[in-house]
């Protein structure tokens, strides 16, 4: 009895131990099963953050991408205006001027606003069709055709700047036309550049010499008088007269007026009449601008007047030195001549800044000595680039003040006057 008790016991006690055994086993399986749940959730959020980083660095990437794209189909856009600008930036007129002029136009109108600030050629510029130079339907291109037979060609170098053209170049032609009622005044520039410009930007069409003389022989035209308004017998004038020799044989007569200045003279010593006038009409106009009431008020408070031209290597170039010598002659010491070319050399900005300056002169007033205020007046003369006469003469730290008169030779009554003098005397020669 005792034996079966034990063995009973033996039996309990290894089913126990066993049971025991279990338990622990699968609480050690459970318990290394939690462990492993922990890592497995630890890894899908380090994965998943991985994976939303590389999304956001692939959109961030993507943007990158698209704005580098924006900016490089914006530059080629302006790139591509700024090279058909540089097409017609040309000298030479072709039978594809007229077409290019308009696909410039069309290329620069399709560009949204911050395209077009990016527009930079070797010749081309935001300004070329941006900026504000007055309403061109203010001007008269004269290119009419029914001339009838005797006509007036007045020939100009011409300029881009609307208002200057309306005031300086048209103001000569309607003068000169209103004491010629009998004949037809036309216009010819001699810069292509300009006229291809003008073209381009305001759609008005600007007869060449070439052209404004085929139409002229095409309207059967018999005597034909080119007036020039420009300044004097330079290289522009030289280009004019050899290109009247084609059409020399075209015409019953053909009669060529004087520039503005006149003959040129030998040396700087040499005046003339017409220098006279000019000296005489351009100080009136820019001592009454200033708001003096006369020359000796203007010296008396310490004011000079510096007339600046373009300049030429030329030699005509003498006709600058030519007028400081007319100024002079007329009692004017407050008066300065310079040029934007330097040439003749006492006419280069820092020349003119150390003779105002030796004569003690604390106010400058600028203005051009050019028929129109176009570029070189706007730019070169009153121009906010340090390069500028402005900029110059204020840097130079000698006067007091600096003021511009932003006006040509043109809309003068006096200037127009001598021109219509010109081709009055020509004509009745």
């Amino acid at each position: 009895m005792k034996k079966k008790v034990v063995t009973a016991f033996l039996i309990g006690a290894t089913a126990y131990s066993l049971a025991l055994t279990g338990c622990s086993k699968g609480a050690s399986e459970t318990g290394g099963n939690t462990v492993q749940t922990e890592g497995s959730s630890e890894t899908a959020t380090e994965a998943q953050t991985e994976n939303e980083n590389d999304e956001s660095q692939t959109e961030n990437q993507a943007d990158t991408d698209d704005a580098e794209g924006g900016a490089d189909s914006d530059q080629a856009a302006a790139d591509e205006v700024a090279a058909l600008i540089d097409a017609i930036y040309v000298q030479t007129r072709t039978e594809n001027t007229d077409e290019q002029c308009a696909q410039a136009k069309a290329a620069w109108d399709a560009l949204t606003d911050a395209q077009k600030e990016l527009v930079e050629g070797e010749e081309a510029d935001p300004d070329y069709f941006g900026r504000d130079t007055g309403d061109a339907s203010k001007d008269d291109p004269r290119n009419q055709d029914d001339i009838g037979e005797n006509e007036i060609l007045v020939v100009s170098f011409g300029t881009s700047f609307n208002d200057s053209r309306v005031d300086d170049i048209k103001g000569i032609e309607d003068a000169i036309q209103a004491a010629n009622p009998d004949w037809s005044v036309r216009r010819a520039f001699t810069a292509q550049i300009i006229i291809n410009h003008v073209q381009a930007r305001d759609g008005e069409f600007i007869d060449n010499v070439d052209q404004a003389l085929e139409r002229a022989v095409t309207n059967g035209v018999k005597n034909l008088v080119v007036q020039p308004t420009h300044l004097m017998h330079g290289a522009e004038y030289d280009e004019l007269m050899e290109t009247l020799e084609n059409y020399q044989d075209q015409f019953e007569t053909v009669k060529v007026a004087e520039p503005l200045l006149g003959e040129v003279g030998a040396d700087a010593s040499v005046v003339n009449e017409d220098k006279a006038v000019v000296a005489e009409a351009i100080l009136a106009a820019a001592v009454a601008d200033a708001g003096y009431g006369s020359l000796a008020e203007a010296q008396e408070d310490g004011a000079a007047f510096v007339f600046l031209g373009h300049g030429t290597s030329h030699a005509a170039k003498v006709s600058y030195s030519q007028m400081q010598t007319q100024l002079t002659d007329i009692g004017c010491v407050n008066a300065f001549i310079g040029t934007v070319e330097g040439e003749p050399e006492e006419t280069s900005c820092e020349a003119v800044i150390e003779a105002v300056t030796q004569a003690g002169y604390k106010k400058v007033i600028l203005r051009p000595l050019m028929v129109v205020a176009g570029d070189h007046a706007n730019n070169d003369m009153a121009g906010e680039e340090e390069d500028s006469w402005l900029s110059m003469f204020n840097a130079s730290g000698s006067f007091d003040s600096v003021e511009v008169q932003v006006i040509g030779l043109g809309s003068i009554e006096d200037i127009q006057k001598l021109y219509v003098e010109h081709t009055a005397k020509v004509m009745s020669e």
